[in-house]
């Protein structure tokens, strides 16, 4: 019997990625993600990483709403057991949508490439705030009235005194 080069056998690595909808706090939200995590483990599944991004706006109304708590797993799972959770899921009135893609799973390697791409960028981020916040810091010199020498101020009252007293004025 021969095997395949191209199928691969094991578990298979998967994403998550579902919305709750608006009508439940961040709190209940958050027990909901334990429940699905729950599902995933109930079908053999080993999670392997979860994000929660919390409430965003959804592109367009689902159901009518407009808002959602949006969450992510990514898990290690036999291809068979794969229909269960989506199923399980679909009819789920806790989840607004959901959508499992299979992902290659990340080697200790390309995590520390990520990792090392996610420092630089970081550090890009935090050079360009501290420009900004110098560049709002900069306070712009005000330009100083010109003195006017008190040598002047006696010539002007002179000159006025002169207006002032002329017989012409009149």
């Amino acid at each position: 019997m021969f095997m395949s080069k191209t199928k691969k056998t094991g578990p298979g690595h998967y994403e998550i990625l579902f919305i709750i909808p608006n009508k439940f706090t961040e709190d209940e939200s958050k027990k909901v993600v334990s429940n699905v995590e729950t599902i995933i483990k109930e079908a053999g599944g080993e999670i392997t990483f979860s994000e929660f991004w919390g409430k965003k706006k959804l592109a367009y109304k689902i159901n009518n709403n407009e808002y959602g708590y949006y969450s992510l797993f990514e898990f290690d799972l036999e291809k068979e057991n794969l229909a269960k959770i989506d199923k399980d899921l679909r009819l789920s009135t806790e989840i607004l949508r959901h959508q499992i893609v299979s992902k290659k799973a990340k080697s200790a390697e390309d995590l520390k490439r990520e990792e090392e791409i996610q420092s630089k960028i970081d550090s890009k981020k935090a050079k360009k705030e501290k420009a900004e916040e110098l560049k709002e810091e900069k306070v712009v010199p005000v330009k100083e009235e010109k003195k006017v020498k008190s040598s002047n101020l006696n010539e002007l009252d002179e000159k006025l005194e002169g207006i002032l007293n002329a017989d012409d004025l009149i």
